[in-house]
């Protein structure tokens, strides 16, 4: 079945046509969730609210974006009312486990082993950086710079406006360049 069919599969009730959208869009949902929270259980709790709600709402999906959009709206919005829950506490972990939420782990063996090396201390300084964003720029330059979204889709997903993705990346890739370059100094 292809996307639209199984959609409307799905808010007929059809539980296999459900099941078969949870298959596809797993992997895609708990690697966003983990790239904002990096913490494996709540990632893997996000992403069983985002399933839960999307169950709970597939009705009200009404075609006009990409269902994979849709669901990154939800993710969204699941990590921000986490990451409120949170407020006070460091919502981001500073260990970064990429194993954690990689499918699969290839070795590059074309890769020089210091360049390895000042890939993942990149890696590291990056991630840190990422890390110190606050929720809404970080999931903005997540959907936008990482999962590759188009700013269109990243406003629809974020529930923003096109200016206010625009405004918020800009932001936040500065943000970035500025600790990314603080990192290098020392």
């Amino acid at each position: 079945m292809d996307e639209n069919e199984l959609i409307e599969e799905a808010r007929k009730g059809n539980r296999k046509a459900l099941a078969e959208i949870v298959q596809r869009y797993e992997q895609t949902i708990y690697n966003f969730a983990f790239k904002i929270c990096r913490d494996p259980e709540k990632a893997e709790n996000i992403m069983q609210e985002t399933f839960y709600s999307m169950v709970k709402s597939i009705s009200q999906f009404d075609g006009n974006s990409k269902l994979s959009t849709w669901l990154y709206r939800i993710v969204a919005n699941h990590c921000l009312m986490e990451a409120r829950k949170q407020k006070g506490k460091s919502f981001v972990s500073l260990e970064d486990d990429e194993d954690l939420y990689t499918e699969k782990n290839i070795a590059d063996w074309s890769a020089l082993p210091y360049k390895s090396t000042e890939n993942k201390e990149l890696r590291e300084i990056l991630d840190k950086a990422i890390q110190k964003l606050s929720p809404d720029y970080r999931i903005i330059f997540l959907l936008r710079d990482v999962e590759g979204l188009s700013t269109e889709e990243t406003a629809e997903a974020a529930n923003i406006s096109v200016p206010a993705v625009k405004s918020r990346l800009h932001r936040a890739r500065a943000f970035l360049r500025k600790e990314i370059d603080e990192a290098f100094r020392k």
